[in-house]
Parts: C-alpha cells; structure tokens; sequence
C-alpha cells in the first residue's frame, strides 16, 4: 500500500473518482471531514457505497478499502462500525485508541458486526499513532488487537499540533516516525507515514516520504490526488533493489546448504536481518506485480 487516498464520506460523488485514481488503498473518512451535522447522512453514503463494491468488484480496481471510523469515545463509534463493517471494507482505520483495553474492545464490536453480516473474511484494523500516549505505548496496541491489527500509521497532525510542536520540525518527524517504525518492528505489522497538508508543495511531500521509505515505512497517505504519483514513486521498489534483494534470497538458500550463517553479497556482509528485509522487498514486488508469484 504505497498510496492512500483520503476521501470524505460525505462527498459520495468523489468516491468513483477516487477509485478510478491510480492510488493503492481508498480511505473514505467519516472522522474529521465530516461535519458533526452530517455524521449520520455520511455513514448512510459510505454504507450504500461499500455495499455495491461488494456487489460488483470491477468498482474496486483492485484497490484495498478503509474506512476511518470516528473514535471510540464519541457517539458515533458504534453506528460507523455497525454500518461499514460488510464485505465492501479491507480495514477500519481507528483514530486515537486510548489504550490496549480500548483497542480489545474495539476488536471485539468489530467481531460482533462480522458475525452479524455473515463475514468469512476478518476486516483488519489500521491503528492511528497520534496522541503521546499512543505513541509511548504503540508496540503494546498492536498486539493488544492481536494478528487484526495490519499496521500502525502515524498522525502527525494530531500529535504536533496538541503539543505545540512544529509541524515542519525535522528532528520532531525523524524520531516519531523511527518509533513507529520500531513499534511496528515489535509487534510484526507494517507501518504507514500520514498525510502531507500543504498539497501546493510536492517538493515538500517527496523528502518526507523519502525520509518515511528509508526508515522502513510502506506508504504514505495522500489528501489530494496530486499527490499520489509522488507516493506510488517514492515506494515503489527499484529493478537495481530488487534485483540485489534477489541476489540476497539466492545467497542464502546457498549458504544453508553449507551450514553457513553469514555470507557476502555484492561486497557486504549479509545475515539474518538483511535476508528479512530482502524478503520483504521481494514480497512487496509481487504484490504490486513486478515480480511473477512463486
């Protein structure tokens, strides 16, 4: 999921639009892009919609679909998940999760509105890191919600602006995306950058996705369509990378032939982590169809 397209859920014309963009992942919002006024009216479009994603899957274009839901402590939680959770959705996006208690029973409505439908498929969950609690404890809410949770992704938006902190701090941004990247190493998921406000600055959008790719992250959110050619090139893997990630799984499988735990590929030493990263980057290129499934 190099690319995430926000979409708000009270703009249903925008939806078809969306999902004709050349974006990986569609995130229609009934969070904070929706008036509170019109909560209801946008939950009813986002159900009509996901309904007939299930009912024609060519309307996918093979893109994943979230939903940001509203948070657990307003009113509106429970009807979000009670009407998005059907077979047109991938994830629920959940915004602030107070703690590892608040993700477990998030789960657990989530479970009960999967029975309640017939679903065979679990929706997965895409935690949002965007309060200085969450973030302390970031490792500890993904496995809170257990093998649903499928990534952390980081809301600097949030974070920065109830502390203070300056959106376009460098030092700020590189040391929360390296702890979300960490805590998303510990608890086995992926890790996902957010959303880039200033759509008029490219340049600007392209270095922060550049630092969030070389520290391990898989994606980017995008808030405009602009912005998501710059995204899918930024992650998307290079021949040269996947090529030397090729070399690396090669290497190896000679070297467990012969007992051996470390080996030399191109010049570098080459051991267990890399060969975890080589993998990934391979698996990633399948996924996005640069590669021919094994």
């Amino acid at each position: 999921m190099r690319s995430k397209l926000f979409v708000p859920g009270s703009r249903p014309a925008l939806f078809p639009k969306a999902y004709a963009s050349p974006a990986d992942a569609i995130s229609i919002d009934l969070e904070d892009a929706v008036d509170p006024a019109r909560k209801a009216e946008a939950r009813e479009h986002v159900r009509q919609w996901l309904d007939g994603l299930a009912q024609n899957v060519e309307r996918r274009s093979g893109k994943l679909t979230i939903v940001r839901v509203n948070a657990q402590d307003t009113p509106y939680f429970a009807a979000d998940i009670k009407a998005v959770v059907r077979e047109g959705v991938d994830l629920i996006n959940l915004p602030k999760p107070a703690s590892t208690d608040a993700v477990v029973r998030a789960c657990a409505v989530i479970a009960q509105a999967e029975q309640a439908q017939g679903l065979q498929k679990p929706v997965g969950v895409l935690l949002n890191i965007e309060t200085p609690d969450a973030l302390r404890n970031a490792a500890r809410l993904a496995d809170a919600g257990g093998s649903r949770v499928a990534g952390l992704q980081v809301g600097l938006g949030d974070l920065f602006g109830a502390t203070g902190i300056d959106r376009a701090a460098r030092c700020a941004l590189e040391q929360v995306l390296f702890q979300v990247r960490m805590a998303a190493s510990v608890a086995g998921v992926d890790a996902y950058d957010g959303a880039y406000a200033d759509i008029g600055n490219p340049e600007g959008f392209r270095a922060e996705a550049e630092l969030a790719r070389s520290l391990g992250f898989r994606g980017k959110t995008c808030i405009h369509p602009s912005q998501i050619a710059l995204a899918n090139a930024v992650f998307l893997p290079s021949s040269e990378q996947i090529a030397a990630a090729q070399r690396i799984v090669q290497a190896s499988e000679r070297a467990a032939t012969q007992g051996v735990g470390a080996y030399v590929v191109d010049g570098r030493m080459v051991d267990a982590p890399f060969l975890a990263q080589a993998k990934a980057l391979l698996e990633t290129a399948r996924n996005l169809g640069l590669l021919a499934a094994e």
